[in-house]
């Protein structure tokens, strides 16, 4: 194996971890929420808020991850200008859902004082 056949397929496993972020996140989140729902602890609103924000959290953080898969494997395998612009769109994208994301799981504008959010926990 070369080094460029490394990087990409250290890149591939970056993304793997990437998706399975996902996937366990929202498998967690979603068992959470059931038991959530089960001792009812709170209104369902609350409790249907809590679960879009676990959620939220575990795509944000999968997304993270993917972004530096698409980092590692175009600009160390194959740094030409079409690749970089594809990554520049690809992170574009990319950040624009986590910054979305981050101000519907913070409930404010990030340059908000951290004080003005909703509490977290209805229970």
């Amino acid at each position: 194996m070369n080094a460029d056949e490394i990087v990409e397929n250290v890149g591939r496993a970056v993304d793997l971890a990437g998706v399975a972020l996902i996937v366990c996140g929202a498998v967690t989140a979603t068992v959470v929420f059931a038991r959530r729902l089960r001792l009812r602890r709170a209104p369902f609103p609350g409790l249907y808020r809590l679960y879009r924000q676990d959620l939220g959290r575990a795509i944000l953080l999968g997304l993270e991850v993917l972004v530096a898969g698409d980092i590692i494997r175009t600009v160390a395998v194959s740094p030409t200008l079409g690749s970089v612009a594809v990554l520049a769109a690809i992170v574009g994208v990319r950040t624009f859902l986590s910054f979305s994301l981050e101000v519907e799981l913070e409930g404010r504008w990030p340059w908000q004082q951290a004080g003005t959010r909703r509490d977290r926990d209805p229970g």
